[in-house]
């Protein structure tokens, strides 16, 4: 699906079904949409193409190094972020020292104010400021960025806001949770996953701008046995990758086959199957939830009474982890929050039902019981 003359067919459904999938996030339009493999890819190409905005430097004509006229790089985003954004640093030249790490607030949403203040000092220091990745949903707690305000700065200031919803971003199906995207509608990039939160096999990660036209100046560089005259578009040129997979196929056939209707239905049970999980944590008295629970994975841990010490208590949920994973019918990860180990249950699957989340809930207590009783 590199060009529309190879795959028109691919090259469409790829329009058609991203036009589907916006309308149904209730995203306004006009958008362009292209399916890339990973979030991971998309995060590059859009602080790819917010370097590539700040026209007067011509980086991609003359490079960055040995051009002493270019000056030091910024961009920013919360502490909560996805590794994607430092590694697309490193890959975009601008280094792990060109991202500013912005702080959190209680519910582990980005700091605007901190955000601000860093802009202002960076101008000072001689940085240029040049983007902002702002979180719908963060790796860890599935928290939500203050998208409004970020997007508010981002104006102010002339930064590329770039919005990461790899998972979080499918709740908006839901009109009750549509209010996560206020603010989307102002970004110049957005990602959202439906491999993560849409039941799409890997991979389909798919990439939103309101400025193509950057992306493709980005990354467009046409061999002339791929040269062709058609106005439609042609895919690789949003993107490095030329040859593409027809990714289009599996998220236009769910969307087919469950339609608005069942995608919302799904996505609630699951909400409602997090939320019941998180409600047993806080009724139990030797567990605590480390953070709140916007969606449907829950962050918590197993807290006795009596066991204050923290050192004792990351043994003992590590312990506790591995043996939920080992036994093999459930499977939790980990994460740590402001220094304590926390276990994360994300429930998303198409076949998780309540009665696997009381399976799991009763392990969790079982295996509770059993690491005390060796610790004793």
């Amino acid at each position: 699906a590199m060009l529309w003359r190879t795959s028109p067919a691919a090259t469409e459904l790829e329009q058609v079904a991203l036009d589907w999938l916006r309308q149904m996030l209730g995203l306004p339009g006009p958008l362009f949409g292209v399916i890339n493999d990973t979030a991971s890819a998309g995060t590059l190409y859009a602080l790819a193409a917010a370097r590539e905005a700040l026209s007067d430097l011509q980086i991609r004509q003359h490079g960055m190094s040995g051009r002493p006229e270019v000056p030091r790089l910024r961009y920013y985003a919360s502490q909560e972020a996805h590794s994607a954004v430092d590694k697309a640093g490193i890959v975009l030249g601008v280094g792990l020292e060109g991202l500013r790490k912005i702080p959190v607030d209680e519910a582990y949403r980005m700091d605007v104010a901190a955000l601000e203040q860093a802009i202002k000092e960076d101008l000072a220091a001689g940085w240029r400021p040049f983007a902002v990745v702002a979180t719908v949903g963060t790796t860890s707690t599935t928290s939500v960025d203050p998208v409004p305000a970020i997007a508010d700065l981002c104006e102010r200031y002339g930064l590329w806001l770039h919005i990461d919803a790899s998972y979080a971003g499918s709740a908006a199906l839901l009109p009750e949770y549509r209010h996560i995207l206020a603010g989307c509608e102002r970004a110049d990039s957005f990602i959202v996953n439906p491999h993560k939160w849409l039941f799409t096999p890997l991979d389909c990660s798919v990439f939103f701008t309101r400025k193509p036209d950057i992306v493709k100046a980005t990354f467009s560089l046409v061999l002339e046995i791929l040269r062709t005259d058609e106005e439609a578009p042609n895919l690789m040129d949003y993107g490095i990758s030329l040859g593409r997979r027809f990714r289009a196929l599996k998220l236009w056939m769910i969307m087919r086959y469950f339609g608005q209707e069942g995608l919302q239905a799904r996505l609630r049970e699951h909400i409602r199957l997090g939320q019941l999980l998180a409600h047993w944590i806080d009724e139990a008295p030797d567990f605590e939830r480390l953070a709140p629970t916007p969606f449907s994975t829950v962050c918590f841990r197993a807290h006795p009474r009596g066991l204050d010490d923290e050192a004792q208590l990351t043994t003992l949920n590590e312990r506790l982890l591995q043996r939920i994973n080992s036994a093999g019918h459930y499977f939790l990860s980990h994460t740590r929050l402001r220094g304590r180990y926390s276990l994360r249950a994300a429930i998303g699957n198409l076949r998780t039902t309540e009665e696997t989340i009381r399976g799991l809930w009763q392990e969790l207590q079982e295996g509770l019981r059993v690491e005390l009783a060796r610790l004793s």
